[in-house]
């Protein structure tokens, strides 16, 4: 059983910068590929990030490719996402998320329905 707890949300005007961090408990990270999934009002969760496994493979959405970079700590057992140029399409509640990379492997970094355990979710709101 995986905990994950989101922090880091806020609100920011467009171009500033943030730093979201989702710290587990209750398992190494080291064996889950790590997501991040946005979900703004009125709209279905959507894929972000993910992070296969340090030093491994990355993938964005290309809504923010070029702007966000996830990375993750397996010492601290956290997974960060900075997003940088910010808009105000990218205000949504942020979720971290957390899959069994023994299991898939790494095709489904952004299959949402493969994900496992969840963050209860930050807020970013990004004013125009």
């Amino acid at each position: 059983q995986v905990q994950l707890v989101e922090s880091g949300g806020g609100l920011v005007q467009a171009g500033d910068s943030l730093r979201l961090s989702c710290v587990a408990s209750g398992s190494t990270l080291s064996d889950y590929t790590m997501g991040w999934f946005r979900q703004a009002p009125g709209k279905e969760r959507e894929f972000v990030a993910a992070n296969i496994w340090t030093g491994g493979s990355t993938y964005y959405a290309d809504s923010v490719k070029g702007r966000f970079t996830i990375s993750r700590d397996n010492a601290k057992n956290t997974v960060s996402l900075q997003m940088n140029s910010l808009k105000s399409e990218d205000t949504a509640v942020y979720y971290c998320a957390a899959q069994d990379r023994l299991v898939y492997g790494s095709r489904y970094y952004d299959s949402e329905n493969k994900y496992v355990y969840w963050g209860q979710g930050t807020q970013v709101t990004v004013s125009s």
